[in-house]
């Protein structure tokens, strides 16, 4: 290799790696915005947008808009006056969307249902009245989908126990169904048996699921809370499986 191939490959590395990386007043808002948020709040980015002069804050799965010298704080949604179209909910919707193929299946019940090409992941609680709801009406209605459930336990000691009684059941998926739809509790799980509740509880936390039931689907996007039946299948419907 020639010295003027290895010089330009070393300069495409220290571009590549100054992609992305904070502006100096990217940093500077930073430093000024974070003591501002409140004790504990921590910045995680700090990006400028196209509109308005604006730059991004983002902390936790939140977003929030300061100026340049970070002397003001925007709470809301920036919308496109033209178009309607609500920019920073699509931008909530593209640092929310995950890897479906990184979800450690294994810790989570399957039910196939009719073909079940499509696919999608569930957390729930199995004290959610909520996620109840969900499964009394929107899935028993949906058919040619497998679904996989996290039991995330969020509620209560009480879901911890529950969802270990269920998990240590012959068969899960009945024992599951037998309390989410028919409030049938499942017996208590053998001695020695344990579950995955630490691993899941984990797994929610990095995904940032504050609430259930919390939907993801085959392209890493998801749906925070329960939805009808016609609203699942049109969003089933807009992912290239």
């Amino acid at each position: 290799m020639t010295a003027s191939k290895t010089a330009l490959l070393l300069m495409s590395g220290l571009m590549m790696s100054c992609v992305g990386a904070e502006t100096p007043i990217e940093a500077n808002i930073k430093k000024l915005i974070e003591p501002r948020l409140g004790e504990g709040a921590k910045v995680d980015s700090i990006k400028e947008t196209p509109y308005a002069g604006l730059y991004e804050v983002r902390t936790g799965g939140d977003i929030l808009y300061t100026d340049k010298s970070a002397t003001y704080l925007i709470v809301g949604h920036v919308f496109n006056a033209k178009t309607s179209q609500d920019l920073t909910k699509e931008r909530i919707d593209e640092i929310s969307r995950i890897k479906f193929s990184d979800l450690p299946l294994e810790v989570a019940t399957k039910v196939v249902k009719g073909d079940g090409k499509r696919v999608i992941a569930v957390f729930e609680d199995p004290n959610c009245g909520y996620c109840k709801r969900f499964r009394q009406t929107t899935l028993k209605e949906i058919d040619n989908v497998t679904v996989y459930t996290f039991m995330y336990n969020i509620l209560s000691e009480d879901s911890i126990a529950k969802s270990k009684n269920i998990w240590c059941s012959a068969d899960r998926n009945k024992a599951w169904d037998d309390w989410m739809l028919n409030n049938k509790a499942a017996p208590a799980a053998p001695a020695g048996c344990t579950s995955p509740h630490e691993k899941v509880l984990a797994l929610g936390q990095k995904l940032r699921v504050n609430g259930t039931p919390a939907i993801f689907f085959a392209d890493g996007s998801r749906i925070p809370g329960a939805i009808d039946a016609k609203a699942l299948e049109a969003k089933l419907a807009s992912i290239k499986q």
